[in-house]
């Protein structure tokens, strides 16, 4: 991956955070890792607690960023997801995947959340 894109991710991940902070999330972890498996965020809202892929595209050109979350992430975020709930598990906590789409648009930053966007039973 070039540097020109690793550091687009991590303002997508910037933005997102702050993004998540201002509609009441705490970031529990950034870039939680398990082996070579990461999760971008892990945030908690109360007793829910969700582990976070941020995809951050430049335009539109490239499809939505949300599409780019195929089986493979969703597999290894589980996996990850896993090891942080042995870890770091909170009791009578609700674990979710949610998906954050940053679209940078010259001086235009979009932003969706997508709440629960994939379950185990998806892939």
């Amino acid at each position: 991956m070039s540097k020109a894109r690793q550091a687009l991710g991590l303002q997508g991940e910037r933005i997102a955070a702050r993004w998540l902070r201002r509609a009441g999330w705490s970031v529990l972890a950034h870039r939680f890792r398990s082996g070579h498996r990461d999760v971008d965020l892990v945030m908690q809202r109360g007793s829910v607690i969700a582990f976070v892929e941020v995809k951050t595209r430049q335009g539109g050109g490239f499809g939505s960023p949300l599409e780019a979350v195929h089986w493979r992430k969703r597999r290894e975020m589980s996996r990850s997801a896993h090891v942080w709930v042995d870890r770091h598990g909170v009791p009578g906590a609700t674990y979710r995947f949610d998906v954050v789409g940053v679209l940078v648009e010259r001086e235009r930053v979009r932003v969706r959340h997508v709440e629960d966007a994939f379950s185990l039973a998806d892939g």
